[in-house]
C-alpha cells in the first residue's frame, strides 16, 4: 500500500481530473460517501473494514473503537442512533464532512453541523455540498451552528466527525477557534472519526500540533498520508482505513519514487519476496550462502554472538564469526553451529590491531559481510582500507560501531560505489552523526532523512526505531509496521544486522534484504512479546528464537 505527501496527493488528483472523467465535485462526493459508510458501520458497532475501504497495515485501533461497538455512546436508551457532530472547517476537508453528513442522513444517522467559521467563508466545493445538503427533505436536514466556545452540549451526541483541517494542517500551534473546538472534542469522551487525517497531524511527517484531534478512526482518501505511518501521528489516528475515491492514485504516475507501507502484499508485489522461507527439496547448505560477521569485542562479545546466531536462524547455509584471535579463543563452543575466523590482533585482544586487509581476505570467498556490532573503536582510515580491499561484488551490512567510524569519514559520498550493495542500519543517534542533523530533526523527518542519505551515497539505509524506514538508492522507501516497544532493549539491532546479512548471502537485493529483514525482525518481536507476560521482559535472544 502506497503512502503519499499532501502535495503528491493533490498532484495525483489533478492528473486524474485532466482527462475530464473526474471532477473535484466527484472526488469530494466519493470521499464523503466513504466517510459516511465508515461512520455508519462504526455507529452500529460493525467491523470498520469493508468492501469500500482497506485497513492500513499496522493500524493500531483504539479503546474508543471498542467502546463505540459496545453501544456506550451511539445508541440512546430508547434504541435510537444518537446524532453525530460534524466538525466542519472552511476548506475541502469541511466539504468532505458536509458530503458525509448528507449520506449519513440517507443512512438514518442524524447529524449536526458545527462550523468552525461562518458558512460564508466556505470553500467553493464545500458551498456546493452545503447546497446539496439543504435539498434533503426537511425531516432529514441536519441542524447547523457556528462554533462558540462552551456552547455545545456534547452529551447528546453519539460521536464526532473531524472534518476541520485534514491535509491543511501546518506545523505550529493551531489558531482559534479551531484549537478550542479540538480541545472540547477531545474532552467530550466521544469516539471521533477523522476525514483523511486527524486535524493537527502534519501530513508529510506525522508531527502533531497542540492541540491535535485524538481520533478513534481515520478514513484516508485515495492514499494514506505519510503522517499516518509515522509517530507521533500514528498515535493520534486510531484505526486507519484507506478508501478509494475514484482516481487511480499511484506515485509512479508522476514519475516519483514510491513510499510503501510494508505488508505481505507489498513484499510480494513490489519486491518479489515471500514473507516466509520457501526451500527447494534438493538444496544444500551451499545453496543458501555463507555469511561472515565481524562483530564483538572483549567487553561486548554478546553483540557478536547475537548477530552471528541471527544470521544462522535467518536461513544462511553457513556463518563464520570473525574475531581478534584472543577473543576467538574465549568464545569457542558458545554456538557449535558457528565457524570462527581468528584474526591477528598483535596480542591486544581488540580490533584496533587487526589488519583490515586480513579481514578482507577472510571475506573473499563469502557471500556477505556484516560489520560493526560490538566492534569498539577503530583507528582512522581503517574502514576505508577495508572498503578498498574487499571484493567489489561482496554485499555489506554496516551497523553500530562501523557506522560511527563511517560518520567520521567526511568524504564517504565520494567513495567508490560497491557492485554488491551496502546496507546501513543506523538508529536515530547514529543517523544524526551520519547526516549532521540533530536527532530531533532526524525524528521529525525520518523518511526524508533516510531517502536523502540513501540517494546521495548510493546505499540502502535502514533508519531504525518505531516504524522503521527503509530507503533504497533510487529513492523508493518502505515503512515497517511490525514490532513493538518490548524490542527497545540492547542487542535487538545486532539481531537485525545478522538477519539482513543472511538474506544478502542468500542472493536477495539490498533493498529486498533490508525490507524483508526488518519485517521479519519486527514480526519475531511480536511473536516473542505475545508469549511473554510483560512486553518489557523481552530480550534480544527472544527474537532469535521466534524467527
Amino acid at each position: 500500500m502506497n503512502l503519499a505527501t499532501a502535495q503528491q496527493r493533490r498532484r495525483l488528483e489533478e492528473k486524474a481530473m485532466e482527462g475530464g472523467l473526474l471532477t473535484a465535485a466527484t472526488l469530494m462526493e466519493n470521499a464523503g460517501r466513504a466517510l459516511a459508510e465508515a461512520v455508519y458501520r462504526f455507529a452500529l458497532g460493525h467491523e470498520l473494514e469493508g468492501p469500500y475501504a482497506r485497513r492500513l497495515p499496522g493500524s493500531p485501533g483504539t479503546g474508543a473503537v471498542r467502546s463505540c461497538r459496545s453501544g456506550v455512546h451511539t445508541i440512546s436508551n430508547s434504541g435510537e442512533v444518537r446524532p453525530w457532530a460534524i466538525l466542519t472547517g472552511k476548506g475541502r476537508n469541511g466539504g468532505d464532512g458536509l458530503a458525509a453528513a448528507r449520506h449519513l442522513a440517507l443512512l438514518g444517522v442524524p447529524a449536526r453541523i458545527v462550523y468552525s467559521a461562518p458558512p460564508e467563508q466556505l470553500d467553493e466545493e464545500a458551498v456546493r455540498q452545503r447546497r446539496l445538503l439543504h435539498k434533503l427533505p426537511a425531516a432529514l436536514q441536519p441542524d447547523e451552528q457556528v462554533y462558540e466556545p462552551g456552547a455545545i452540549d456534547w452529551n447528546g451526541f453519539g460521536g464526532i466527525v473531524d472534518a476541520l483541517l485534514g491535509t491543511g494542517t501546518v506545523s505550529g500551534p493551531l489558531r482559534e477557534p479551531v484549537a478550542s473546538l479540538i480541545r472540547e472534542a477531545n474532552g467530550s469522551g466521544l469516539p471521533i472519526v477523522s476525514a483523511d487525517l486527524p486535524s493537527g497531524v502534519e501530513p508529510d511527517t506525522g508531527a502533531v500540533s497542540d492541540p491535535c484531534i485524538q481520533a478513534s478512526a481515520t478514513v484516508a482518501f485515495g492514499l494514506a498520508k505519510i503522517g499516518l505511518a509515522q509517530y507521533p501521528g500514528v498515535g493520534m489516528a486510531g484505526d486507519v482505513l484507506v478508501a478509494p475515491i475514484g482516481a487511480s492514485l499511484d506515485a509512479a504516475a508522476l514519475g516519483l519514487p514510491a513510499v510503501h507501507m510494508l505488508s505481505e502484499r507489498v513484499l510480494r508485489n513490489a519486491l518479489g519476496e515471500e514473507p516466509d522461507d520457501r526451500r527447494q527439496a534438493d538444496s544444500n547448505k551451499g545453496t543458501y550462502g555463507h555469511v561472515l560477521t565481524a562483530a564483538g569485542s572483549r567487553l561486548m562479545s554478546g553483540a557478536g554472538l547475537l548477530c552471528a546466531t541471527a544470521a544462522l536462524r535467518s536461513g544462511a547455509g553457513l556463518v563464520t564469526w570473525a574475531l581478534p584471535d584472543r577473543m576467538a579463543e574465549a568464545v569457542i563452543g558458545l554456538r557449535p553451529e558457528l565457524m570462527l575466523a581468528a584474526l591477528n590482533d598483535g596480542g591486544s585482544g581488540g580490533w584496533q590491531e587487526v589488519d583490515p586487509v586480513e579481514l578482507a581476505s577472510a571475506a573473499a570467498e563469502m557471500d556477505s559481510l556484516v560489520l560493526g556490532p560490538g566492534l569498539g573503536k577503530l583507528p582512522p582510515g581503517w574502514l576505508r582500507r577495508l572498503w578498498e580491499a574487499l571484493p567489489e561484488s561482496l554485499p555489506l551490512v554496516l551497523d553500530a560501531d562501523a557506522l560511527n567510524h563511517l560518520a567520521a569519514e567526511k568524504d564517504f559520498a565520494s567513495w567508490p560505489r560497491r557492485q554488491g550493495g551496502v546496507v546501513l542500519t543506523p538508529h536515530p543517534g547514529e543517523m544524526s552523526r551520519l547526516t549532521g542533523w540533530s536527532t530531533p530533526e532526524v525524528q521529525r523527518n525520518r523518511i526524508e532523512a533516510a531517502r536523502r542519505y540513501a540517494s546521495g551515497h548510493g546505499v540502502t539505509l535502514v533508519l531504525k526505531g518505531v516504524r522503521t524506514v527503509i530507503a533504497a538508492p533510487d529513492g523508493t522507501c518502505f515503512v515497517n509496521p511490525t514490532g513493538n516497544a518490548g524490542m527497545a532493549t540492547g542487542g535487538t539491532g545486532d539481531v537485525l544486522a545478522g538477519i539482513i546479512g543472511s538474506l544478502l548471502a542468500q542472493g536477495k537485493s539490498p533493498a529486498a534484504a533490508a525490507a524483508l529483514g526488518v519485517w521479519r525482525h519486527g514480526a519475531a518481536g511480536d511473536r516473542a512479546a505475545a508469549v511473554r507476560r510483560f512486553p518489557a521482559s523481552l530480550i534480544a535472544g527472544d527474537l532469535i528464537e521466534h524467527l
